[in-house]
This record gives C-alpha cells, structure tokens and sequence, in this order.
C-alpha cells in the first residue's frame, strides 16, 4: 500500500478524530512492518500478534501527540520497539533476562565482521533469531537492530552492563553457530 504523503497525513488526521476507517487505513499501512518488529522480540506468533495489538492501542490512544514534523514511521516503531521491551518487563520473571551463565565481566569486545556471512539474507538472520533465548533475542534486538548502547540495555531491562555485553556476546555466538549449520560454512 503505497500512499503519498498528504494521504498518510490525511488518515493520520482521522486517527486523531478517532475516525474507524482512517485507523483501519493507518492498521493496514503499518501492520507488517511493525509485525516484523513484534516477532523479533516475540517467543512466537501469538505473542507477537499480541504486542501488535498492544502497540496499535498506545498509537491510536497517543496519535493526537505526532508532531508533523518528524517520520511518523520512527515514531510508530518507536511506540513498538517500547511496546515489546514493556512487554519483557511485565514478564520478566517468566523470561529471565538474566545471562544464564550469570557472568558480570563487561569486558566483551566487538568482533570485527566477517565477509563470509556476506551472502545471507535478513530473513534468514530473523530465523535463526528466532533459536535465540528470550534473554539473548531482546539483547541482540535492542543492540544490534535497534542501536541501543549497552548501558541503555542495562537501564532498559534493569540488568548489569556486563550481562548486557555477555547477553549480546554469547547472541552473536550462537547465531553465527546457526547460520554456520544453515548454511555449510565452515
């Protein structure tokens, strides 16, 4: 669904009004891009579509708050970045967000990127994602999709620096040991 930016401020203008067919409109422009980002936090279908569910809530109850100014695509996935992080911490006892192996030491150092995984695609990264522990998957979001620093992870999740550092270190290890079986590289 394509639409011109004077459309898209049109439907945005009904939300505010709380109009049902420009939500409707607004729903179906915006539902599968912030699924994607639903499920990458997701432990499966049914709880991303729940958190889709709770994301489109908190837009349409705080649209009449979108400054025109800035992208209201980067302010909706905003509101569902915060939607699932808000999720995690509602359940943070069922997810343990904790590292497993309780390591606190902050000194993970970032490996340089290797060209060998040059060939694989975003779908299969967000597959492979999807073996990751609810621990290690948010970590892995929060930090290398969504750009958070680890001291903001820690703030976020209410965990060390250091289990933030090991969460991501020991993410990145164990996707590159699934792609590696996906894809026969040695």
């Amino acid at each position: 669904m394509n639409l011109t930016k004077e459309e898209l401020n049109d439907i945005i203008q009904g939300c505010a009004k709380r109009k049902r067919k420009s939500q409707q409109e607004f729903f179906k422009y915006f539902y599968g891009k912030m699924k994607a980002i639903c499920k990458r936090y997701a432990r499966d279908g049914d709880e991303a579509e729940d958190i889709v569910q709770e994301g489109f809530i908190k837009v349409f109850e705080n649209l009449y708050r979108y400054e025109v100014t800035g992208s209201i695509e980067g302010w909706v996935r905003r509101i569902f970045v915060n939607t699932a992080i808000d999720h995690y911490r509602k359940n943070k006892n069922k997810f343990n967000l904790e590292d497993e192996g309780n390591i606190k030491d902050d000194s993970y150092d970032e490996e340089p990127e290797d060209s060998t995984y040059g060939n694989i695609k975003s779908d299969d990264i967000l597959e492979a994602m999807e073996e990751l522990s609810p621990a290690y998957k948010t970590v892995f979001n929060l930090y290398a999709i969504e750009n958070f620093t680890h001291q903001e992870i820690a703030e976020i999740l209410d965990i060390n620096i250091g289990t933030s550092k090991s969460n991501y270190a020991k993410a990145k290890a164990k996707m590159k040991t699934i792609l590696q079986a996906r894809f026969n590289i040695a």
